[in-house]
C-alpha cells in the first residue's frame, strides 16, 4: 500500500471516528422525558450559560491574550441579549418562562444563530441537531399552550409569539367611574393645571404626542410619556419599571415635583373634600373615604377599561383572513424575520421585559452625533431603580399596540416618524439594515394595531393638526 493510500486510509478512519464522536456527544434528549426537561437539557449541554449569565464559567483557554478579547465580547453582548438562568430555573420549577424569554429561545434555534459557530466548533456537544432542533421547537410549543394558551386564535395561529387582545378585563364599573373622573380632574395637581388626560389623553392614543409632557409651571420631564392604552398588560410600569402596577403608576405623578408638584396626597385630599358632591359620591363606593390608597385604585380600575381589542390583526389572528392587505401579512412575516416578535411578545406585543437599547450599535452615540442630545438621568433606564451596571440602558419594551397613534417614539421622543423608528430598531437592536420596501411593509402592518376602544377604532385628533 502506498504511502498516499495509508494517509488517505487514516483520514477516512479519523473522519468515521469523529463522526462517531459527534453523534454520540450531540444525542438528543429522550423522548420520554417531560417537554420542559428536555428543553433545560438541551440549553444546559448547549452551554448557554457560558455566555447567557451573569457569572459564567469559563475555560482556560478564555484567559489566553488571542482568545480573550473574542470569547469576552461574544459574553458580554450574549449576557446583555439575554440572561437565561430565569428561564431554566423556570423549566426547572415547571413555573411559567418570561414570553419573551420562550420567543427568543424560538427565534434562535429556528435561525440556527445560537449557539454560535465558533462555540460549538470547540464545545460539540453544544451544536443543534434537527433532532434536538425538533425537541426544541416541540418543547416551546408545549409551554406555550400549557402557559399562554392562544384561546382567541385560529389554531393555525395557536402558536404564534404574539396574541390577540380580549375584549375586556375585570374591573368594578362604579370604581372605575370614580377613577375616570379623577383621571381627568386637574384638582390632582398643586396648582390646578395638570390632569393624568393631560399627558394620556383618551383622544390622543394615550399620550400627548410631545417628545417629552409639560408639567406644572411648565416644567418638562425627562421621559416620552407611554400611552396609557393597554397598559393593564405591562409587567411593570413606567420605562425603568418603577411602579409594580397601575395602583402603584397612579401615585407616581401627583407627587411628581415637575409632573403635578403635591407634596403630599393629603393636599390632593384637602382640595378634592371641599367638593361635597363629589366626596358623597366617593363614599358610596370607597366606605373608608378619600386617601391615596383609594384615589389611585380608583384610577387603576377606570385604566383597567382602557383596553383596545379588535385590532385588523386581532381580526386576522382569529382566523379573518381578509382583514389583513397581502402587504400587512408580508410586513408580519418581516416583523417576525428581523426579530421584532420576541421582544414585542405576548398580548400587548411588548411590555414584558427590559431589554437594552442600542443592543447592536450604540445608539446614545449616534443621537450625540445626529441630534446634540447628550445623555440624561432619562437615559439610564433600569439602572436608575437598581443601581446594576448592566440595567444601564435597559427599558421596559414599550407595547405596539395603536403605535401608528403615539408618536414620537422611543423613550427619548426622539423619533417622530414611525417608518425612522422600524429602520432605526432593526439597526440598533438587531444589527440588520431593513431595505426601505421592507420597512414600508412592516409599518403598514404595525398600522394594523390599531384597536377599537369602547367599540370604535381608536383615532388621534392629534394627526389633524
Amino acid at each position: 500500500m502506498s504511502r498516499t493510500s495509508k494517509i488517505l486510509l487514516g483520514l477516512v478512519a479519523l473522519i468515521a471516528v469523529l463522526a462517531v464522536v459527534y453523534r454520540a456527544v450531540n444525542k438528543a434528549p429522550s423522548a420520554d422525558m417531560p417537554a420542559e426537561e428536555q428543553l433545560l437539557q438541551i440549553l444546559t449541554e448547549g452551554g448557554c450559560v457560558d455566555c447567557h449569565s451573569a457569572s459564567p464559567e469559563l475555560p482556560f483557554y478564555a484567559k489566553l491574550p488571542v482568545a480573550k478579547g473574542l470569547i469576552g465580547k461574544h459574553v458580554e453582548d450574549g449576557y446583555a441579549s439575554f440572561d437565561v438562568v430565569p428561564f431554566m430555573d423556570a423549566l426547572r420549577n415547571g413555573t411559567a418562562p418570561c414570553e419573551v424569554d420562550l420567543a427568543k429561545v424560538e427565534r434562535s434555534i429556528a435561525d440556527g444563530s445560537m449557539p454560535m459557530a465558533q462555540y460549538y466548533l470547540v464545545h460539540w456537544g453544544s451544536s443543534i441537531t434537527p433532532a434536538k432542533d425538533r425537541a426544541v421547537m416541540a418543547a416551546v410549543k408545549d409551554l406555550r399552550s400549557r402557559f399562554f394558551p392562544n384561546e382567541l386564535a385560529a389554531p393555525e395561529f395557536a402558536n404564534e409569539p404574539v396574541r390577540p387582545l380580549p375584549d375586556a378585563v375585570e374591573f368594578d364599573a362604579r370604581k372605575a367611574a370614580l377613577g375616570y373622573a379623577l383621571y381627568h380632574d386637574t384638582r390632582l395637581s398643586a396648582d390646578g393645571t395638570v390632569s393624568c388626560a393631560t399627558c394620556h389623553g383618551i383622544s390622543t392614543g394615550g399620550v400627548d404626542n410631545l417628545r417629552y409632557s409639560e408639567g406644572i409651571g411648565g416644567q418638562l420631564g425627562g421621559v416620552n410619556a407611554p400611552t396609557v392604552y393597554n397598559a393593564y398588560f405591562n409587567f411593570v410600569q413606567f420605562w425603568d419599571g418603577r411602579a409594580a402596577d397601575l395602583v402603584e403608576q397612579a401615585a407616581g405623578p401627583p407627587l411628581n415635583p415637575v409632573e403635578m408638584g403635591d407634596q403630599t396626597f393629603d393636599d390632593i385630599v384637602a382640595r378634592l373634600s371641599a367638593d361635597k358632591d363629589f366626596v358623597r359620591s366617593f363614599t358610596e363606593v370607597y366606605p373608608e373615604g378619600l386617601n391615596q390608597a383609594t384615589i389611585t385604585h380608583a384610577i387603576a380600575e377606570y385604566e383597567k377599561t382602557l383596553i383596545t381589542p379588535n385590532s385588523a390583526f386581532d381580526r386576522y389572528l382569529k382566523g379573518d383572513k381578509a382583514a389583513l392587505t397581502q402587504e400587512q401579512i408580508e410586513g408580519y412575516e418581516l416583523f417576525k424575520e428581523y426579530n421584532c416578535a420576541t421582544c414585542h411578545a405576548g398580548v400587548n406585543m411588548g411590555g414584558l421585559t427590559y431589554e437594552l437599547m442600542g443592543q447592536r450599535a450604540n445608539y446614545f452615540e449616534d443621537r450625540e452625533l445626529t441630534l446634540k442630545s447628550g445623555l440624561t438621568d432619562g437615559d439610564n433606564g433600569r439602572w436608575a431603580q437598581t443601581g446594576v451596571e448592566r440595567d444601564r440602558y435597559r427599558f421596559k419594551t414599550p407595547t405596539l399596540r395603536n403605535v401608528a397613534l403615539t408618536w414620537p417614539y422611543y423613550h427619548d421622543g426622539s423619533v417622530n416618524s414611525l417608518n425612522e423608528a422600524v429602520t432605526m430598531m432593526a439597526k440598533y437592536q438587531v444589527g440588520r439594515e431593513m431595505k426601505p420596501a421592507e420597512a414600508v411593509k412592516v409599518e403598514r402592518y404595525l398600522e394594523s394595531l390599531t384597536g377599537e376602544y369602547n367599540g370604535r377604532l381608536l383615532t388621534n385628533t392629534n394627526a389633524a393638526k
